[in-house]
């Protein structure tokens, strides 16, 4: 019984000895954590998407109150509302940023860019991708097996069985990015609303040359340059064979979208229809007076 009790006792004090050892040296290396990170973290959606660039609203949290300032810091889904609650919250003055969607770059549809094999694996653009480069004769297109729909924290896409392509609900879309990073072939890319939501794009990253990408998509941008040598604003370059408007420069005159012998460009959320006719009239009369001015 004694040497029970002895063992009981031993038991009893080495364990609060430890416990005193660990009590002393959490007390030593205890790192002071700001207060103001938890109400950053509060004032956060809350989604944990990563959008941001960091883990999740936590460990943007940590960064924004150690930074300097906030120009690095943004919260795609609480945009600059939440960030204004983060500026009052830090003291910092909070430069607003322009509204950001996701734009889908491919218009291959199952008409335009018919399938030349047929793929009966894992329904998953990642794997598809690692396996070759997809049903049809474009490389650079949509895979369509919706890698990006279910990244998509918010419901904000889904697939169109008409034309195998992913589609935006601009309502719901927070400009997370998670949708951008799930795509193998980088079609989707984030680009600023707009004034109203107007905004005019290539939907197309076929890099080949004119005839090839012709043949394997009839949507397809040929490279063919007359976008770049109609835009008036330099917002149009035409690079590896495929053109790319520049967002901060297009004043949406949407020539190039008239012009456009594919139809590979996209004007979208514009109150009218595009007048091609009109357009062409006006750029008709425009190198009219040009030429006549440089006589």
């Amino acid at each position: 019984m004694s040497v029970l009790l002895g063992t009981v006792v031993v038991v009893t004090v080495l364990g609060l000895v430890l416990a005193l050892v660990l009590y002393l040296v959490a007390q030593r290396f205890k790192v002071e954590e700001d207060p103001r990170i938890d109400e950053v973290e509060k004032a956060m959606p809350g989604a944990n998407c990563g959008g941001c660039g960091f883990a999740g609203c936590r460990a943007f949290a940590e960064s924004a109150v150690k930074a300097p300032n906030l120009d690095s810091h943004f919260c795609p889904v609480g945009g600059n509302e939440t960030m204004g609650k983060v500026a009052a919250i830090l003291g910092y003055q909070l430069k607003e940023k322009a509204p950001m969607v996701a734009v889908v770059r491919c218009n291959g549809s199952c008409e335009a860019r018919p399938r030349v094999n047929e793929y009966d694996g894992y329904a998953s653009c990642y794997v598809k991708s690692l396996l070759y480069t997809g049903d049809t004769a474009c490389s650079y297109g949509c895979l369509g097996c919706g890698d990006c729909v279910e990244a998509c924290q918010f419901g904000a896409l889904s697939m169109d069985p008409a034309t195998g392509l992913p589609v935006v609900d601009e309502a719901k879309c927070t400009a997370c990015g998670a949708c951008v990073k799930a795509c193998p072939k980088h079609v989707i890319e984030l680009r600023p609303k707009g004034p109203r939501g107007m905004r005019v794009f290539v939907s197309c990253l076929n890099k080949d040359k004119g005839p090839v990408a012709r043949k394997a998509c009839a949507n397809a941008c040929i490279g063919c340059g007359i976008c770049e040598r109609t835009c008036t604003h330099a917002a149009i370059k035409v690079d590896s064979n495929v053109a790319y408007i520049d967002p901060a420069l297009c004043k949406l005159c949407r020539e190039c979208e008239a012009l456009c012998p594919t139809g590979a460009i996209h004007g979208v959320n514009f109150p009218k229809p595009l007048d091609k006719e009109g357009v062409k009239e006006r750029i008709k009369a425009r190198t009219a007076k040009k030429e006549v001015k440089d006589e």
